[in-house]
């Protein structure tokens, strides 16, 4: 039997909750318990709408949607504050797995931020929905305010299948929006879900949905290769290679070389989980979820730092961010009613997060070569005070991907990214062929909380194909 383990969510958790695991051989029966809530959700009939809160000078849509397979999807939508009709439409996914996207919209990249008495809510000047037409989206199902019926073992094809259930749907609902340019966007576990949701459309085809380029923020991507990179991140945040924390975490000689030992048997068992020919390859997967966490995270968390923001300790253990006001403010029954929601929210879902367990260890990094090769761009950004997906460990499985302009790609020169008023650097980026990573400064795991304007430059960049003030060339 495993050990029943504390550990810092990993990359997956993009609201930064840290969750207590369960024993694994407790899983079925924590999901049994828990079953009779999830089948009530199954009931709840779709409602549409069109609020007026947060962001009351825009056009909004809201409600739930069917996703297939009695799930029904949860969605937010503002329109661009500059030209909706021709603005791109960027779907926005947040990571856990279980955690909702509605937490993003109201303390990370959303119209507005809610104020301290849960209630009422300040504009947000550095909205992703400046240029852009922005849904953010609760999934997968029970996530957030979506529903649907919960599985001892979650699927991640059967997710990506709701995914774009939900993106069909949406498109026979508000048909106007087809003909904008399309893209995925996405952070920490979603390092998961968008190249896999990104993939499944390109397998659409371009008469279904005209998707353009995905974006990947301090994601978990390829375990591989970014577990390898947990002991120079908690030394000193990568110093050597450009990294700007000030002072790393873990600085005893005897911790790091019990990190740097863990290393190989983690990335060992990591290779057998993505064995998709092995016998034994789900027992693999939970293994390394495991084991490398032991190595890599708990040594971390022991020092008492948020696993999010090495800057800073964790605020309010055992979560490190204290995002009561939002809870409150997505409950009130005026809201829920204004939106279309109809269930208790939370951050994330515990049970639909266990779900996922054996999911945490794949390789997605496999999906992008297919997206490159047919012009689809592919942006990658990590804010590099981040430790749970740090940007070390993203830049290397972005350098080590093997694609057709593999080696354009690593000898491209990583170049100063500035705002817009052209003398403040927030970061670098490095591109070619439609490929880029970009490194922000001072920024944690959530880039749009801690460095807002420079994700807006960022993105408004990224969809005007003018990444750091150049073109980028898609061969």
């Amino acid at each position: 039997m495993l050990r029943n383990i504390v550990t810092l969510g990993l990359c997956g958790l993009g609201s930064s909750q840290l969750l207590i695991q369960p024993k694994v051989d407790d899983l079925e029966k924590f999901v049994e318990e828990h079953k009779a809530l999830a089948e009530s959700e199954t009931e709840v009939e779709p409602k549409l709408q069109q609020p007026k809160l947060c962001d009351p000078n825009v056009q909004q849509h809201s409600g739930l949607l069917d996703a297939g397979n009695k799930t029904k999807y949860f969605f937010w939508m503002f329109e661009s504050r500059s030209e909706p009709s021709k603005d791109p439409l960027v779907i926005w996914l947040t990571g856990g797995p279980g955690c909702s996207s509605q937490l993003a919209l109201l303390a990370e990249n959303g119209p507005c931020k809610v104020n301290d008495d849960g209630k009422t809510t300040t504009p947000n000047p550095h909205s992703w929905n400046t240029k852009a037409n922005v849904v953010w989206l609760d999934q997968p199902q029970s996530t957030g305010f979506s529903t649907g019926p919960l599985k001892v073992s979650g699927n991640e094809d059967e997710t990506v299948e709701h995914f774009y259930e939900f993106l069909m749907n949406f498109y026979k609902q508000y048909p106007q929006y087809k003909k904008n340019d399309l893209y995925i966007s996405g952070e920490s576990y979603g390092g998961h879900w968008v190249p896999s949701v990104a993939h499944r459309i390109w397998q659409g085809g371009a008469a279904a949905a005209p998707l353009k380029g995905i974006l990947i923020g301090n994601g978990l991507v390829d375990p591989e290769e970014q577990y390898k990179w947990y002991p120079q991140m908690a030394q000193d945040g990568g110093k050597a290679e450009g990294g700007t924390l000030k002072q790393g975490v873990i600085t005893s000689k005897i911790a790091l070389g019990i990190m740097k030992a863990a290393v190989p048997a983690c990335t060992k068992l990591v290779h057998k989980c993505n064995d998709f020919n092995s016998t034994w390859q789900g027992s693999a997967c939970l293994s390394a979820f495991v084991e490398c966490n032991y190595g890599e995270t708990v040594p971390y968390q022991l020092k008492g730092y948020n696993p999010y923001d090495m800057r800073i300790k964790c605020e309010k253990p055992p979560l490190c961010y204290d995002f009561s006001k939002v809870e409150t403010f997505l409950n009130l029954p005026e809201v829920q009613k204004a939106i279309g929601a109809a269930k208790k929210w939370s951050s994330c879902n515990l049970v639909v997060n266990k779900m996922f367990q054996n999911d945490f260890m794949k390789n997605y990094h496999t999906k992008l070569p297919d997206l490159l090769k047919s012009g689809i761009r592919v942006l990658v950004y990590a804010g590099d005070v981040d430790y749970i997906c740090n940007w070390l460990g993203n830049k290397h499985w972005a350098l080590n991907l093997e694609w057709p302009h593999k080696a354009n790609f690593n000898s491209a020169e990583d170049k100063p990214y500035m705002l817009a008023d052209g003398k403040t650097q927030f970061g670098r980026v490095r591109q070619a062929s439609g490929f880029s990573f970009v490194q922000v400064y001072q920024a944690g795991h959530m880039v749009p909380m801690n460095q807002p304007e420079a994700a807006l430059t960022m993105l408004n960049d990224f969809l005007g194909n003018k990444l750091g003030g150049e073109t980028s060339v898609v061969v």
